[in-house]
């Protein structure tokens, strides 16, 4: 793993974390506070922060160290970034907000949101990846 990777990786792990704060800490944050009683209270949220940061540095090292391995390639190819971001959303975010559905009390409504924007901020993790293209042998800029 070269300084490349940890780059890629560091950079996808931040627009992650951007992305998780706009999808539940913005366009969710309403549905969220309506239900407050099932989730912990803003100030315990806010002591466990770091583990935010970590969760969202493994989705960036993990997405980026995967797609090194499946497209190391020196081409932008957004299509493909975008399938990958969707691969990865199939794999991981959909069955979790799937299951959370069944073992938690929340409206179905709720899930199908968080289901859709959450695929939306994986494919743009995806595309970011794509451009960024951390497989790259050489430092050039994207046609």
């Amino acid at each position: 793993m070269d300084k490349r990777f940890w780059v890629c990786g560091f950079v996808v792990a931040m627009a992650a974390l951007l992305l998780g704060f706009l999808v539940h800490g913005v366009l969710l944050r309403a549905d969220y506070l309506a239900h407050a009683s099932l989730y912990r209270s803003q100030t315990e949220a806010n002591a466990r922060f770091g583990w935010i940061v970590a969760a969202y540095l493994l989705i960036g090292f993990s997405m980026t160290w995967l797609y090194r391995r499946l497209h190391d390639t020196d081409e932008v190819e957004l299509g493909t970034g975008l399938r990958f971001g969707i691969a990865v959303a199939l794999l991981s975010f959909v069955p979790w907000h799937l299951l959370a559905y069944v073992g938690q009390p929340l409206p179905l409504s709720l899930m199908l949101r968080q289901v859709a924007f959450d695929l939306v901020a994986m494919a743009s993790l995806g595309m970011l990846l794509a451009w960024l293209r951390p497989g790259r042998k050489a430092l050039t800029l994207p046609d």
